[in-house]
């Protein structure tokens, strides 16, 4: 949590030209403390304007601990959730500074906790609660963030110039500092950024609030309660810090645990999934009372089956990444949000300007070293494909290089602090005493941060930049002296020697170029690996594993157990883009350009070998979605030119989903010959999102999303828009009704592209067919129109026959299925056979005493929807069409006709045994 140095002077409101009354001062305060604590992060403002912390804040739990139990000394590896002490219930905030067990006045509270158990959350609770009459026992509260004062320096300043600057409003009424006694409240929020010296020699005895000092002095004797005796502290640090303030100075320590209880997991999730500006679906649809609290429900039962997403809630930071995630998936995306970038943020609000140890040198950056030692760990496992380690697995990646005091000093912080951010013991029967990433996208994440950082080198690598770092230093004083002797002394090997410290360090760059290729070639083929062609798209894998649905499907008959990496190469693409590349710089983990491009560059050769195969739906999906995080319009169509057919089918087309694919495909200027959507799921808001995608496409199927009228509307516009290419329209399958149709039209009358049209099975009766026949001739470049199995009856079937024979281009027209006549049927045979060169009529699987050459179309389609069909109108139709086919074969005596009738009977047989009918 980083606080500005002051508050912006437009915020302090009039009234500054005057002296303030001190309540005044001190009413202006809060309401100043007020906005300026309110104000959120970038991050936090994803999920609405009206979000606000008083609404959604839960409290994480606190226990008191003593002396003897921060002398203990820690677990291995730290990540043992340790016991709570005996006797010691739980604190709430406002119980911090009452007396101890002892009856002892408490003056002085240190609250610690690792990276994510929300303490920079805590402490602006805190605050706001003091503003809003909440903390009614100080009158008086000076916030201080310890990186802001460690940004000064040893530059001295006093108490009084310190609050003076940073709270305009309090510089009348400073005096009334010392006569408020216990109820002026400092806190300190973030001590491990200030290298405290309580040694008499180290920092001098001061009393006097306006007596200039370093503010690491002013914040010791404030501590030793030789300044402002009778005032109030609160203390907020990283464990490792904590023995920075001796014991003595410290009225109480508290933990903070997070939510070791799982009611407050669930608390927090049904508060943050409910807030108001977190329920809009795509094109401003909000998603229904019952649809939320269907999501809520189910990350509640997940919870509760002490699942690891329970244990990685433990941390209230991951409470925040499980519904920044779940937003991402179910709501409306703002423009560029990526999955990468939600967890690119999630580590920026953790760890942005966090040094490992302040009092080291080195101040080294705590998401760099995190990078270093988790990134090789999570790389390890992505490489050996597996997710849970031992603790020697974890331990040779924490100390692997490691050889100085100072550099052990860096793993024991790192270990207090912040291991526990990264990996949690394994809860799963079976896997006991391992660890695992605290989620298991975390692993992939880390696995390509530390790819894409350079941080994987080989042993030939190593060597090479050693050689080349050397010969480079020398090189240029070498070559001087060898150019000096060659020209005195006719030595010919010298010119050798010369190009060859030339050559030194191309030859390094070459092998770095080859770890390119190397690595590009490792991304493409996790991309691309079969074992997963059958597997749910990386998306809903994400939302199973927080929701606890059924993890991936798998097309073998027994489960896999090779562990699923698709994550990792879309999490390479991602930290490749810009943006991220700017939130990483700003964590100590920059990625130059130039090896961004390098790296991009290797990346697009393979995969423009290895992307131009078909893939299976949920796999195309996926390499969509690489290209939708990697946020590159140039490198995208580059890679996707050659893509011709964007087959979806059976994939839950998600707002999300409809967002990945209309963003990376929308902008391509080559044509689709075939978008295939069918069983996808969509509804109207996915068709207009969708639309810049249709707009290329020549053959476009929509059939089986259960799309009604309304859709109708969208798809309408879609046939009247200028750019429109659409030759073929599947609709089958979806209850358009009549209401559809009449939209239909009007799209049809101003449509110049559309020569086939599939109407089959979309509950438009006598009155949607009706309204066709009526419309049909404004449009003069139909071919064909399937309108069968609508439950249509005689009179409407002619008048659509009889409007389809006058159409000028109309050659074929689907009425099979439909509840006609035998008399009817005859009526339409004839029709279609008085006028030459008129559309054909397809009632029935015969044509006179011959086989029908669309028969085999007819019962094509009885096969792709024999289960999403009505089985006993089917079974119906079917058997009239067997009973026509045994009559025609008994009218005609040509053998050739009756083997061709009976092989037909026969295929009409087999649907309906499958239907459970009789084959004969």
């Amino acid at each position: 949590m980083r606080w500005g140095c002051h508050l912006p002077r437009a915020s302090w409101g009039p009234g500054l030209g005057r002296v303030l009354q001190p309540a005044e001062a001190i009413q202006r305060h809060r309401q100043n403390l007020a906005e300026w604590f309110s104000r959120l992060p970038r991050e936090e403002r994803q999920f609405g304007p009206t979000f606000a912390l008083d609404t959604v804040h839960v409290d994480p739990v606190i226990r008191e601990s003593s002396p003897d139990e921060l002398l203990r000394p820690l677990a291995e590896l730290a990540l043992e959730h340790q016991p709570p002490s005996a006797g010691l219930p739980p604190l709430a905030l406002s119980q911090l500074f009452d007396p101890d067990a002892s009856g002892r006045r408490v003056q002085t509270v240190v609250l610690y906790g690792t990276v994510g158990t929300g303490k920079s959350t805590l402490v602006r609770k805190m605050v706001l609660d003091w503003c809003h009459g909440r903390l009614p026992a100080f009158k008086l509260l000076i916030p201080f963030s310890c990186e802001d004062l460690s940004s000064l320096g040893p530059a001295p300043a006093s108490l009084c110039q310190l609050v003076a600057q940073r709270y305009t409003t309090l510089k009348e009424t400073l005096p009334l500092m010392t006569a408020a006694g216990s109820r002026l409240l400092f806190v300190f929020h973030g001590l491990e950024h200030l290298n405290l010296d309580f040694r008499l020699a180290g920092t001098g005895l001061c009393s006097d609030p306006e007596e200039s000092e370093a503010p690491a002095a002013i914040i010791v004797n404030l501590l030793r309660k030789y300044m402002l005796p009778e005032a109030s502290i609160l203390v907020t640090t990283r464990p490792s810090a904590i023995g920075r303030i001796p014991s003595k100075y410290v009225g109480r320590y508290g933990k903070i645990c997070g939510f070791s209880d799982t009611n407050l997991q669930k608390l927090y999730f049904q508060l943050r999934l409910n807030q108001p500006d977190c329920r809009h679906g795509a094109g401003g649809v909000s998603a229904t009372p019952a649809q939320r609290d269907h999501l809520v429900q189910m990350l509640s039962r997940n919870l509760e089956g002490h699942h690891q997403i329970a244990a990685a809630c433990f941390l209230p930071s991951y409470c925040w990444l499980v519904c920044a995630t779940l937003h991402f998936l179910h709501a409306p995306t703002p423009a560029g949000q990526t999955l990468t970038s939600i967890y690119t943020s999630f580590l920026h609000l953790n760890f942005s300007g966090e040094m490992l140890d302040s009092t080291d040198p080195s101040k080294l950056s705590l998401m760099a070293y995190a990078a270093r030692t988790m990134g090789k760990l999570a790389y390890e496992g992505v490489s050996s494909r597996k997710t849970y380690f031992s603790e020697e697995d974890v331990r040779g990646c924490l100390e692997a290089g490691i050889q100085t005091e100072e550099e052990f000093q860096l793993l024991h912080v790192f270990r207090r602090d912040a291991l526990r951010f990264f990996l949690a013991p394994c809860v799963e029967p079976g896997h006991l005493g391992t660890f695992v990433f605290t989620v298991p996208a975390m692993q992939e994440y880390l696995a390509a941060l530390y790819i894409v950082l350079g941080l994987r080198k080989t042993t030939l690598q190593r060597v090479s930049k050693e050689v080349a770092e050397l010969v480079g230093r020398v090189g240029e004083d070498i070559s001087l002296v060898l150019g000096i002797m060659a020209k005195l002394l006719p030595l010919r090997a010298l010119p050798l020697l010369f190009n060859l410290l030339k050559v030194v360090p191309r030859v390094f760059w070459r092998v770095v170029g080859k770890s390119r290729e190397a690595v590009a070639q490792a991304m493409v083929l996790e991309m691309f690996r079969e074992e997963d062609y059958y597997n749910d798209d990386v998306l809903d894998q994400m939302g199973a594993s927080i929701l606890g649905v059924e993890g991936p499907r798998c097309h073998l008959d027994e489960p896999t157990e090779d562990e699923v990496f698709e994550l990792f190469p879309m999490f390479m693409g991602g930290l490749l883009s810009a943006h991220n590349r700017v939130v990483l710089a700003q964590l100590g983990c920059p990625i130059k350009t130039l090896d961004a491009l390098e790296n991009a560059q290797a990346i697009k050769r393979k995969l423009g070998k290895l992307g131009r195969q078909v893939l299976p739906p949920s796999e195309l999906l996926d390499h969509l979605f690489f290209h939708y995080e990697f946020q590159n319009q140039r490198f995208s169509a580059e890679v996707l030119g050659s893509l011709r057919q964007l087959n979806l089918a059976g994939v839950r087309m998600t707002p999300l989903k409809c967002t990945v694919v209309a963003a990376v495909l929308g902008s391509g200027r080559h044509a689709l010959d075939e978008v295939n959507l069918a069983s996808c799921q969509l509804d109207p808001a996915g068709l207009r999102t969708l639309r810049p995608v249709f707009l290329r496409a020549q053959k476009l199927g929509l059939q089986l999303n259960s799309l009604g009228p309304e859709a109708c509307r969208d798809l309408r516009d879609l046939l009247l828009h200028d750019q429109c290419q659409v030759t073929t329209l599947r609709l089958s399958n979806n209850p358009l009704t009549a209401a559809g149709v009449a939209l239909l039209v009007e799209g049809l009358a101003g449509n110049t592209s559309l020569k086939h049209l599939s109407l089959l099975h979309t509950g438009l009766g006598d009155e949607g067919l009706e309204l066709l026949a009526a419309q049909l001739d404004r449009n003069q470049q139909l071919q064909e129109l399937n309108v069968a199995y609508n439950g249509a009856g005689d009179t409407a079937a002619l008048a659509l026959a009889k409007a389809a024979r006058e159409h000028p281009s109309l050659e074929l027209l689907h009425l099979y299925f439909n509840e006609l006549s035998s008399e009817c049927r005859q009526a339409l045979r004839d029709l279609g056979s008085t006028t030459e060169g008129s559309a054909q009529v397809v009632v029935s699987l015969t044509e006179g005493t011959a086989v029908s050459e669309y028969w085999s179309v007819i019962l094509g389609e009885v096969q792709r929807n024999l289960n999403s069909w009505d089985r006993g109108r089917v079974r119906r139709h079917l058997e009239l069409l067997l009973w026509d086919l045994e009559d025609n074969r008994g009218g005609t005596l040509n053998p050739w006709r009756k083997a061709q009738l009976l092989r037909v009977e026969g295929e009409v047989r087999a649907l309906l045994e499958q239907l459970g009918g009789p084959g004969s």
